[in-house]
Order: structure tokens, then sequence, then C-alpha cells
């Protein structure tokens, strides 16, 4: 690859893994529209603009509100495809190569919808982006803190019949007030059917969420984590286990959790020989997907070369691939920047 490049230019053009996206963030208010116009559901919006202007967050609970309001069109198969193939392209376009996606059955169960239907219809676009695009993917379900942990169980029972459709579970929605510990059971009872296991902590939540998904829940990445800093013990024991933190700048700073882009930890948690990864979390709310977050993210922090390179290396070792594919990506990334 051109050594003249810029670290920007480098960040997007490098192959690297998407480990935090939540596939209902995805949903564009184009897309929002037309399957409420195909599935006959009224919106609080009489515009495509109405809708993006309604996208000033001022915490994450604010737009959850308005997240769980766009996801309300989700009816079918076909509008989970839909939802899923249009991210697909976007990531292939940004040179993401392996994707593991987050999905809510509890925002639709919620509504009617079976979670069958709900995993069929992701399922299908991404065997379509493997057959089309070689791009790799695997679905992570999420349980929603603010819901009880008896829900979850009853979720985890209800998608047990598509096990072989999912690999992990994670863990997502409203932190503050919802620690990992109270769903401690039903997690132990993902990694006795073998599950791969993540959870969000510490975006707005404290260190001691972040201690306690990976003491209760053995969490084996970190969704967010940014706050980890503010606990030097955490930061030295997150480099010693090598803990991946899948990081979404833009997201932080749609949500408040920085004030300027140039604030953000990123560079610090690298600093700290942390596995830290970026991802773009809910890229159709906060602004951009993962090429976004990788251009503003190093220009805002300056990020070197190396830092790019350590960046989308880590984007694989952090990934639930299996050890002859991360050799395979991690080889041609060696190839690329030699």
């Amino acid at each position: 690859m051109n050594v003249s490049l810029s670290p920007a230019q480098l960040a997007a053009a490098l192959p690297k893994a998407e480990l935090h996206i939540h596939i209902e963030g995805s949903l564009e208010p184009e897309l929002i529209f037309a399957l409420a116009q195909r599935n006959g559901v009224k919106l609080p919006y009489a515009s495509v603009e109405a809708l993006r202007q309604a996208y000033a967050f001022t915490d994450l609970q604010s737009f959850l509100d308005i997240y769980y309001a766009g996801a309300s069109v989700l009816l079918h198969e076909a509008d989970f495809f839909d939802m899923a193939w249009a991210y697909l392209q976007r990531a292939h376009a940004d040179h993401v190569v392996h994707a593991e996606i987050f999905f809510d059955p509890q925002t639709h169960t919620a509504r009617g919808v079976d979670i069958g239907v709900v995993i069929a219809g992701l399922k299908r676009a991404c065997d379509k982006a493997q057959a089309e695009f070689g791009l790799t993917s695997a679905l992570i379900l999420c349980f929603l803190r603010h819901l009880s942990e008896e829900d979850a169980f009853a979720t985890l029972e209800a998608a047990l019949p598509h096990r072989a459709h999912f690999i992990g579970v994670g863990l997502d929605s409203s932190e503050v007030g919802h620690p990992p510990s109270k769903f401690s059971r039903v997690f132990a009872r993902c990694r006795e059917l073998g599950l791969r296991i993540v959870a969000h902590a510490g975006e707005e939540g404290p260190p001691p969420y972040i201690w306690e998904a990976l003491d209760d829940l053995k969490a084996e990445r970190i969704d967010h984590g940014v706050r980890s800093l503010d606990d030097p013990a955490l930061v030295a024991e997150l480099a010693r286990r090598r803990t991946p933190l899948t990081v979404c700048p833009l997201s932080n700073l749609k949500l408040c959790v920085v004030n300027d882009l140039r604030d953000h930890p990123m560079k610090r948690l690298l600093d700290a020989g942390l596995c830290a990864t970026v991802n773009s979390d809910d890229p159709a709310y906060f602004g951009g997907y993962l090429n976004a977050n990788f251009v503003q993210t190093v220009g805002a922090l300056n990020l070197s070369r190396d830092d790019v390179i350590t960046l989308a290396r880590n984007s694989f070792e952090a990934s639930f691939i299996d050890a002859a594919t991360r050799a395979k990506h991690l080889a041609r990334l060696e190839a690329l920047v030699r």
C-alpha cells in the first residue's frame, strides 16, 4: 500500500473488523420511512428531515427513546434483511472484512415479532454478504439491561432453537442503574451453553461496572470501556488480561461522553497498552460508519500511522474468528503496510 498515504487515508483503506455495531442502530431515516410505508406503521415525524432533526441527543437515554421508536417499523423477515443488507453494503465499502453484529430481540418480541423472524432476516443478509463480498459476519444477541433478568432468561430460551445462528450474547441499553451483576445468572447459563460473552460497561457507568462485567459475567470483551481510565488498577488488569475494548468515538461524542473529539481517550487507551478497537455503534444516529469513525478520530487526535495499524490489528485480535482466519487477515494486513 502506498506509503505516502496519510494516517487517515491509511485507516480508510485498510481491511478491518467491526465488533460493536447495533444493527437496529444502522437503520437510516430513509429506510425507516420506506418500511413504515410498506408495513402501514404511522411515525410521529412528518418527513425524513424531521426525523433527522430529532437526533439531538444529550445522553444515552435520550438516544434510546428515539432508537426504539425507529425500530417500530421492523415487523417482517424482509425488514430485518433489508436493514442488515444496507449495513453490510456500507461495511464492505469501508473495507470491513468481518463484522460481529449486535441485535436486540426484546425490542421486537415486545411488539409481537417472533425471534425466529428477526434472526432469519439478519442471517439471510449475512449469508448474502459472504457470497457477494466475501465479508464474514456473526450475530451476537444482546439483552436489554433496563429489563429484568427473568425477561433475559425468557429471551434466551426463545432463542435456543436458533442457537446455530448466533455466536454469543451481550448486554446493552441504559447503563446507569443497571450494573452487569444484575444479570449474573443468565450469563452463567450462557457460558454453560458455550456462548461467547461481551458486555457494555464503562460508557456512562463507572469503573466498578467494568469490574463486574469481567468478574461476574466473565466478559471476553468490554463494549465501550472508556471510563476504565478512571481506575489505574483496572487499566493494569485490562492490559494484563489483554481484554479488548470496542470503542465508538463518534458515539461518545454524540452522547456527550466527551465534549470534543480532541478530548477522546483513544490515544491514552493505546498508550496504556490496551487492546482498543474503533467501531461505529449506531451509525445512522451518530454520524458515521466505521471509516468515518476512523478518519475523524485520526484527525482529531493526530494518530500516527503506527496507531492506525495497531487499531486495525486489534480489530482482528479482538474478534471471535478462528485462529486460521485471524492469521490470514493479519498476514494480509501486514503485507499491505510493509
